[in-house]
């Protein structure tokens, strides 16, 4: 398997019809956008780690029962730097680059200058995300790609510091009922005291001919000063309720010291991140509407969260369910040196992996000063998550343990930010790449699994049925690729409720692993 992963992927730039067994719903009518990193060498050049690949975006396009497929490369300036040089150019997150030493000392010199600040490559290849109605390849640094969903052309590189005072922003935002985008970011260098910064931009940003930036009609909801400032906490995601912003400032931490000095160092963007596993995890919660941070110091034991499953807000509580981990060893799975090891050595290796673990975390909001020491103050029924106050008046958080070994969580989006039942995901036992995708079930704490031999899905997308009443009426799509040639790579149609595959649409071209994305449904 492991040999597939990093294989370089190509482009299918014109649409090719697949070949469906079974039956796609007759309603199902859309695109499922995904991006992911699909070419890890230029020229002689290698890149180190499987998150700096330069991202290949794909379309599966769903419509009167037919499903065709296309491919098309960011066309970042990050990929025309490194094709137009042939070889890598750009640093990416676990691949530093150094000047060509037959360049003249003059040049050499300011290239060596202009790293003391990094300027982040725009290689975005985590996510699709949507500001306005305009869709962009996202990674989590201060620029994003806007490309058009139909054609998977790239349109225009955008900077979010010409529009609001970021360094980074997370891949990973949220869609509140009314279409509005809520993200946030980390203003590290040039902005005044360092900050973590939730910003909105509303439904209606985009203008008709898509001429001119979403991002322009930005509004900043809030901002909070780094405890340390030194040393920011690193997110990948966060929670968000009818409310509230929920806000994991985490004892994994970006060391802006070593940041500013890597290119000198000889050190990677991925080497400056660490885990304190003494600190703690602080829980901000802020009013999304008015901006102001709840004043109680919530707290837990140090972890690492990539993933945020879903929050809601349940009489007088805020509840919000995460994956956590005991260490940040996940991002060293990943160099390509230890994925490429045969499956056998990748197990025994990684023994010591860290399980991903769903937890729920649950924030009493009348905490007040009278509350009695030493006591749970959460009353939820439905849950064993603690919130126990100290002397000091500050509480410390202790989660309900759902369920273990389980990544890329996503739920039926329609229960965003509400109560809700069920979560689906990607199934980690053995491997950073999963081989089964399951359903959770959070009141009867049990799940249903789907597998095929020697076949490796990617994060489950739920797309709800029309009118549907009921969380899971709907269907789970999912891209599955196999190291084996004789099987195609295929998208997967499961009935929700079941997890019985609907359809299995074969794909007759390459496909390669991807990351996240997002569907777009046909218009009406």
């Amino acid at each position: 398997m492991q040999s597939i992963i990093a294989k370089n992927g190509c482009e299918t730039p014109e649409p090719v019809k697949a070949q469906v067994k079974g039956s796609i719903p007759s309603w199902l009518q859309g695109t499922l956008l995904r991006n992911g990193p699909g070419l890890f060498s230029v020229g002689d050049s290698q890149y180190n780690h499987w998150f700096d690949g330069l991202s290949l975006i794909h379309s599966f396009t769903f419509g009167n029962g037919e499903v065709t497929y296309r491919s098309k490369f960011l066309k970042s300036d990050t990929y025309k730097k490194n094709v137009k040089a042939d070889r890598i150019v750009v640093s990416e997150f676990g691949t530093m680059i150094y000047p060509d030493p037959c360049k003249n000392i003059f040049s050499r010199a300011f290239t060596h200058l202009s790293n003391v600040i990094p300027d982040f490559t725009d290689n975005n290849l985590i996510n699709i995300i949507r500001y306005g109605q305009d869709y962009y390849a996202s990674s989590e640094v201060n620029y994003i790609n806007q490309i058009n969903p139909d054609t998977l052309e790239t349109v225009s590189k955008m900077n979010y510091r010409n529009h609001i005072a970021l360094n980074l922003a997370t891949a990973h935002p949220h869609y509140d009922d009314e279409g509005n985008t809520y993200n946030m970011g980390t203003a590290i260098m040039g902005f005044g005291r360092p900050k973590y910064v939730i910003f909105k931009v509303p439904v209606d940003a985009s203008d008709k001919e898509h001429k001119k930036p979403a991002l322009r009609k930005v509004q900043q909801v809030c901002s909070i000063p780094f405890r340390s400032t030194l040393f920011p906490s690193y997110f990948h995601s966060f929670g968000m309720t009818e409310n509230y912003i929920v806000f994991v400032e985490q004892a994994f931490k970006l060391d802006i010291i070593k940041l500013a000095t890597a290119y000198f160092r000889g050190v990677n963007w991925g080497g400056c991140l660490k885990f304190d596993k003494d600190d703690i995890n602080l829980f901000h919660v802020i009013n999304r509407k008015t901006g102001k941070v709840i004043s109680t110091r919530f707290y837990s034991d140090a972890m690492v969260v990539f993933h945020h499953i879903n929050a809601y807000e349940d009489d007088g509580h805020v509840v919000f369910d995460l994956i956590g981990y005991k260490d940040g060893k996940l991002y060293d799975m990943f160099y390509l040196h230890n994925i490429k090891q045969e499956t056998d050595n990748f197990i025994e290796t990684h023994k010591s992996f860290s399980q991903p673990i769903c937890q729920r975390f649950v924030l009493p909001l009348n905490v007040h000063k009278e509350s009695p020491r030493g006591s749970n103050l959460v009353t939820l029924k439905d849950t064993s998550a603690q919130a126990v106050m100290q002397e000091n008046g500050s509480v410390y958080c202790q989660p309900d343990t759902l369920f273990e070994g389980l990544e890329l969580p996503g739920i039926n989006y329609d229960f965003n930010a509400k109560k809700y039942r069920y979560f689906y995901g990607s199934r980690l036992e053995w491997s950073p790449h999963p081989n089964k995708i399951a359903k959770f079930d959070i009141i009867t704490r049990t799940h249903i699994e789907w597998k095929k031999d020697n076949c490796f899905p990617s994060e489950p997308v739920f797309v709800a049925s029309p009118g549907a009443v009921e969380e899971d009426d709907g269907v789970i799509l999912s891209s599955v690729i196999s190291p084996d040639p004789n099987i195609s790579p295929f998208m997967l149609v499961l009935n929700a409720k079941t997890f019985e595959e609907i359809a299995l649409a074969y794909i007759p071209t390459s496909v390669h692993m991807d990351l996240h994305g997002l569907f777009i449904p046909a218009a009406v």
